[in-house]
């Protein structure tokens, strides 16, 4: 990295530390420290909901999931605004009316304080996991492929997030993420219209979509009815859907950020204003990393991009033979980018036809040739990881941006961590305050309950940066924060489902039903039974079967 580059990375990151602590430190009792004051616009909370969930793992993992397997991950997203309306007509309401903290103060009205404590404890779990990978997830790429220490970076990120998200709480973190989203959205759409003017001059954005095509990269859509098929509409509107509702609705690391709304107007407002621009954000990230593909067919790529992997096998045995299999796919990417050319510019749909056979030919052999690397890069250390989804798009950084913009896409990257992992330690904070601590440390000052948010914050803080020092590595790191959301989501939302609409279920069912839920969709998920974002429906579905099922049967009446 340049001088220039580290002078922009750490500018940025001061100036968001900084204007956060100054605007925000004076926070004298407990509505302005975890409400901001009850005082934030609808573009704020639209863009603090949007910052929230558009972590690190977004800008290193999408880009490589779309490299890998095209644009077909965007269905994730397609249940999301079904979810916020929802969420505003229902959700919204019923909180406001409250004046709630928390989202889960709501279920001991209309349960019992066991039911609230239990669901308070499963998004502690869940969250708290969720906060370390968010740290450690840009932390273990970076470190990686610029060779910083992976615990300093933890460090940095962790001790960065806290300095103001202790200091400021909700409006801390809600005021820096609209700079966090500017910082985004300007490297992202800097770093797309950069990698076009880097294609062949006779290859325009039309031409780069065709050849994306080509290659099975622009597949959108799948109807299909596949239950192994991970991503589909389907799995996407369904599953989808029943996690949005989950994440949005229940989980307080975003249901404190909408809290936070001047009035009700103002929250649903912030949703929706999310649910409209959440799946195209999602979309142009997934068509940089197709553009990153496109990019790649036209200039050599490692034949896998975890440069530990290339470490590890150059001082081997099999160096050679890896040598030779990326000679191989140098070779094999020349032919290939010659008929990509012709292919975007045959007259006829016959000879188009005929390149496009021939696309898919090398493209089959190219796999082939990364899969064989993958057996080497195992064979010399089964415990490096071969799938490369969250190295493509830093690697893509590093070696082909200029300087000064390398600095500022890692910006992107660090400040997208920064501001997942404020409005987690934030919510959890909260959560842990309002639902446990004041429960059995009752009629104390507003003071008393500032200061133990603040080192609540801090402990949490600590807590989620010693995940991110001990946590490995999965198959990808934006599929690690959904599946550990998804064993727990379903059953949550299950229980407010209950809360809101089955009046006649009361706390002892639901209860129950709860315990049982959450251990059976542990063994599912354990033993690999069906795909994650299914879990959300199976959980919800189960939790409300259960409890409804034992409220009819008497087991679960009240004394």
């Amino acid at each position: 990295m340049h001088t220039l580059d580290f002078i922009i990375l750490i500018a940025t990151l001061s100036f968001i530390v900084i204007y956060g602590y100054l605007k925000t430190r004076n926070q004298q009792n407990v509505n302005d420290y975890l409400k901001g004051g009850s005082s934030a616009k609808w573009w704020t909370i639209g863009l603090s909901v949007m910052a929230t969930q558009a972590s690190a793992i977004t800008f290193l993992s999408t880009p490589g999931q779309a490299f890998h397997s095209g644009m077909g991950f965007v269905q994730f997203y397609l249940g999301l605004p079904i979810a916020m309306v929802i969420i505003c007509l229902v959700f919204l309401p019923i909180y406001h009316k409250l004046n709630v903290y928390t989202a889960y103060e709501y279920l001991e009205t209309r349960f019992d304080l066991k039911t609230r404590t239990l669901t308070a404890i499963l998004f502690l779990i869940q969250r708290g996991l969720a906060a370390g990978i968010t740290i450690f997830a840009p932390a273990i790429v970076l470190s990686a492929v610029l060779g910083w220490d992976l615990v300093t970076l933890n460090l940095i990120i962790g001790v960065l997030v806290i300095i103001y998200t202790v200091s400021g709480g909700t409006k801390a973190v809600s005021i820096t993420q609209k700079q966090q989203m500017a910082i985004i959205f300007i490297g992202m759409f800097t770093a797309f219209f950069i990698i076009l003017s880097y294609l062949p001059e006779e290859i325009n954005f039309s031409n780069a979509l065709s050849i994306a095509g080509a290659n099975d990269k622009m597949q959108i859509l799948d109807f299909s009815f596949d239950f192994e098929n991970r991503y589909t509409v389907w799995s996407g509107l369904i599953g989808g859907t029943f996690l949005a509702l989950s994440y949005f609705g229940t989980d307080q690391s975003q249901v404190q950020r909408y809290l936070s709304g001047k009035s009700l107007k103002e929250s649903q407002l912030g949703l929706l204003f999310n649910g409209l621009l959440k799946v195209p954000m999602q979309f142009f990230i997934l068509l940089v990393g197709v553009m990153v593909f496109v990019f790649y067919q036209f200039n050599s790529s490692p034949i896998n991009f975890n440069p530990a992997a290339l470490n590890a096998v150059e001082n081997s045995a099999y160096a050679e033979e890896y040598k030779s299999l990326q000679h191989s796919l140098n070779q094999n990417n020349k032919e290939k980018s010659n008929i990509n050319i012709a292919f975007t510019q045959a007259k006829t749909t016959a000879d188009k036809k005929i390149l496009k056979e021939k696309i898919k030919q090398l493209t089959h052999k190219e796999n082939n040739l990364r899969a064989e690397a993958n057996r080497l890069i195992t064979t010399v250390n089964p415990d490096i990881e071969t799938n490369d989804k969250d190295y493509i798009f830093i690697h893509f950084i590093l070696n082909n941006l200029p300087k000064g913009l390398i600095g500022l896409l890692l910006a992107v990257i660090l400040s997208a961590a920064m501001s997942s992992t404020a409005s987690e330690l934030n919510a959890l904070a909260s959560t842990t305050v309002i639902d446990l601590y004041k429960r059995n440390a009752p009629n104390k000052s507003e003071k008393h309950y500032v200061k133990a948010s603040k080192l609540f914050t801090l402990l949490w803080g600590v807590l989620a940066i010693s995940i991110a020092c001990t946590a490995n590595l999965f198959d990808n790191l934006i599929q690690l924060v959904n599946i550990i959301g998804s064993i727990f989501y379903g059953n949550v939302l299950g229980i407010f489902l209950l809360a809101f609409f089955i009046k006649y279920v009361k706390s002892k069912a639901t209860f129950i039903a709860a315990i049982i839920t959450q251990i059976l969709i542990i063994f599912i998920w354990w033993n690999d039974w069906m795909p994650y974002l299914w879990l959300n429906l199976v959980g919800c579905v189960l939790v409300m079967a259960l409890a409804v099922l034992l409220q009819v049967t008497g087991i679960g009446k009240q004394k």
